[in-house]
């Protein structure tokens, strides 16, 4: 629901209750007085209500996002700058600054919770369903080019020995990037096991 028409004794009343319609704070909404309120005769006999029609604002999910984070950064004291990066429909948001490790965690896990957390606040008034991507100085790049790495050496050792090799447990984005990287080596074959969050890719020869 964008909009609502309602009434009340005074325009005041009128918006408060649109206001509990809509679930919305009034700093969200335009409004428009249909009717504004009159006392009849003797003060009560033929008194109109007042009349006014509520509407939505439109948001930008984008800047959503950039106040969540920076609002998180104010409370965690780091100075940063957000440089937003767009591609087809996903947005990148590239956090720089000074001693962000704290931002990423152990193999990115602390970056994918605080991007998911992003994507949840952006999308929650959303009319149509954003896509956000959470970059700290570029390290998703670090880490994809790592994997990779890992990836053509561990399937290396695997043709060479004939043994399987269990990574440890990654993320569905990380683990795709293994099973992409191996795609294409006639010899290997890749697939994950586990549950999540515990799932994990395994590297092995082709039978």
């Amino acid at each position: 629901m964008t909009s609502v028409e309602k009434t009340g004794k005074t325009i005041e009343d009128a918006i408060a209750s649109a206001l509990s319609e809509l679930e919305v704070s009034i700093d969200r909404i335009d409004y428009e007085v249909l009717e504004a309120p009159s006392r009849g005769f003797l003060g009560f006999i033929g008194t109109k209500l007042a009349k006014v029609r509520v509407i939505v604002k439109p948001i930008d999910p984008m800047t959503v996002a950039q106040d969540f984070l920076e609002k998180i950064f104010s409370l965690m004291n780091l100075e940063i700058k957000i440089e937003k990066i767009t591609k087809q429909d996903i947005t990148t948001f590239n956090i720089r600054g000074n001693d962000l490790g704290i931002l990423i965690g152990k193999h990115g896990q602390t970056l994918d919770a605080l991007q998911y957390l992003t994507n949840l606040a952006a999308n929650r008034d959303a009319e149509g369903k954003v896509r956000i991507v959470l970059d700290v100085e570029d390290y998703r790049q670090r880490r994809t080019d790592t994997l990779i790495r890992l990836a053509s050496r561990l399937g290396d050792n695997v043709k060479r020995r004939g043994e399987k090799v269990v990574l440890e447990p990654m993320s569905s984005n990380e683990r795709k990037i293994i099973h992409m990287a191996l795609q294409n080596d006639q010899r290997i074959v890749t697939y994950s096991e586990g549950e999540e969050p515990y799932r994990k890719v395994v590297i092995a020869l082709k039978r």
